[in-house]
């Protein structure tokens, strides 16, 4: 098996469930318990220099974390937070580890189940920027982000509940109108849960279309490059 590295904390209960079922999936396949690195950063730095578009910064931030993976052994690498994925191909372009995009991994999902309108969930600056959307750029696949405060509430909510592992059921019900909407007027036929800590709010909900969780997706993902030789 291939060793892994992930950058966690960004945040700390999806690095939980990226660890969890990692080694749960990979032991059911193989019967073996795999070879796993964890740098953990801090999401709050992460949201800091993503909000005031301090992309350098980031990129340094993470590096450092990626260079203490790859001298722990590891042999690729991933973050376990959308909301880095800003500055993906710039960190890329500075670690020599190779790394495995969300992103990419949502739209290799979308396109083979023939989504053809997402909308995008997340942190503010995921929804603000446009690197989720230019991931699909090519493919057909059009990237719808809610009203700005739509935006505002959902980024709100990530930051001070969910990142701290706390749901509340009027901000479920407050954001299954929020997809009950973009159903409706913007005819979307999936929404991604674009932040790694969303699927603790959506679990429970049921909802017009699927909810494409981009950490599930990701899991999958890494699970098969852990195991392929």
């Amino acid at each position: 098996m291939r060793k892994l590295g992930l950058i966690g904390g960004t945040g700390p209960e999806s690095t939980i469930i990226y660890y969890r079922e990692i080694c749960r999936q990979v032991y059911q396949d193989t019967g073996a318990l795999l070879p796993l690195s964890i740098e953990s950063l801090s999401v709050y730095q992460v949201l800091h220099f993503s909000g005031n578009h301090e992309f350098d910064q980031l990129i340094d931030y993470l590096a450092h974390g990626v260079n203490n993976l790859q001298a722990g052994g590891a042999e690729f690498a991933a973050l376990t937070g959308i909301t880095s994925h800003v500055v993906f191909d710039q960190l890329q372009a500075q670690v020599n580890l190779p790394m495995v995009s969300i992103p990419a991994a949502l739209l290799e999902y979308a396109q083979t189940h023939g989504f053809k309108r997402l909308a995008l969930l997340g942190t503010a600056p995921t929804m603000a920027q446009h690197f989720v959307q230019d991931a699909f750029v090519g493919s057909e696949i059009a990237i719808i982000t809610p009203h700005q405060a739509e935006q505002s509430y959902i980024g709100a909510k990530i930051e001070n509940e969910l990142e701290k592992g706390i749901v509340k059921e009027e901000t479920q019900e407050h954001l299954k109108q929020i997809v009950d909407r973009m159903v409706n007027e913007d005819k979307v036929d999936g929404i991604i849960l674009g932040c790694t800590e969303l699927p603790l709010a959506f679990n429970d909900l049921q909802l017009p279309v699927e909810a494409l969780d981009a950490m599930e997706i990701h899991i999958q993902k890494l699970v098969r490059m852990i195991e392929t030789d």
